[in-house]
This record gives C-alpha cells, sequence and structure tokens, in this order.
C-alpha cells in the first residue's frame, strides 16, 4: 500500500464542508491521522476497482493483453 496523500490542509478544508451531527474539535494531528485511516482503508477497494475498469476498457481493445493485465500483479 502507498502512503497518503492528502495534506493537512486538505484535510482540514474537507472538515469544515461536512455537515456533521454533533459540533467536534479534533486537533489537526487527530484529524490528518483520522483521513489517512480513511484512505488507507480505502485504498484496496478503490485499486480494485481502478484495475477492474482498466482490464475492461483493455479487453475492449486486445483480449490476450486484457487477460494478461487481470493476471498480473507485481510492479514493472
Amino acid at each position: 500500500m502507498t502512503s497518503p496523500c492528502l495534506t493537512a490542509d486538505k484535510v482540514s478544508e474537507v472538515f469544515r464542508k461536512l455537515h456533521l451531527e454533533e459540533n467536534y474539535n479534533f486537533l489537526q494531528e487527530d484529524l490528518q491521522k483520522l483521513a489517512d485511516a480513511f484512505v488507507m482503508a480505502a485504498e484496496p477497494a478503490i485499486t480494485a476497482a481502478e484495475r477492474d475498469k482498466c482490464v475492461t476498457f483493455v479487453r475492449s481493445l486486445n483480449t490476450q493483453v486484457a487477460q494478461s493485465l487481470k493476471g498480473f500483479k507485481g510492479e514493472v
């Protein structure tokens, strides 16, 4: 897995735009920890969905390449 890519400023901006049921006064560091944890938890599902879309697209061009891409797990 890769490291989280949300900056502290982006995390704060997203938090301020949320309409939560309660008022929370999180420290900047705690917001960053929460954001990083959510990103890391969601990353496998996002990666899998992106990979499936790539395979589907490639399959429309070349089925053999799509089959190879689907089975490829490492990095080049």
